[in-house]
């Protein structure tokens, strides 16, 4: 026997997110980390004793954070036209590094003397 889907509730809107807990799940991080990042400047509202934001926000916000593109997949992000969309940012800046500059958190080479 199937289980029965919970519908969320009609008043709120499919890319609103409220309380801790909501933002955290649809960032995958810990609760502690999100209001971590509240204070640090993450676009959260207070609406009485619960926060709210939307999925909207928060991916602008972790785009101007990373200085990349970034989208937080859900059930309905079409996974295709974000591995475009990545794929070509990628390829735009590809030639933005040069060969001999180490990769983020990647130890510099040792040159050899002859």
């Amino acid at each position: 026997m199937a289980k029965p889907v919970r519908k969320k509730a009609a008043t709120q809107d499919a890319g609103d997110l409220k309380g801790w807990q909501q933002i955290a799940g649809f960032l995958g991080e810990p609760t502690s980390v999100v209001q971590r990042w509240a204070v640090q400047g993450m676009p959260v509202r207070r609406q009485g004793r619960y926060v709210t934001t939307t999925t909207d926000e928060l991916n602008q916000w972790l785009g101007r954070e990373s200085g990349k593109p970034v989208h937080v997949a859900t059930d309905s992000t079409d996974l295709t036209a974000e591995l475009k969309r990545g794929i070509s940012f990628v390829s735009r800046n590809h030639g933005e590094k040069s060969a001999d500059q180490p990769a983020k958190g990647e130890r510099p080479r040792k040159q050899r003397s002859q």
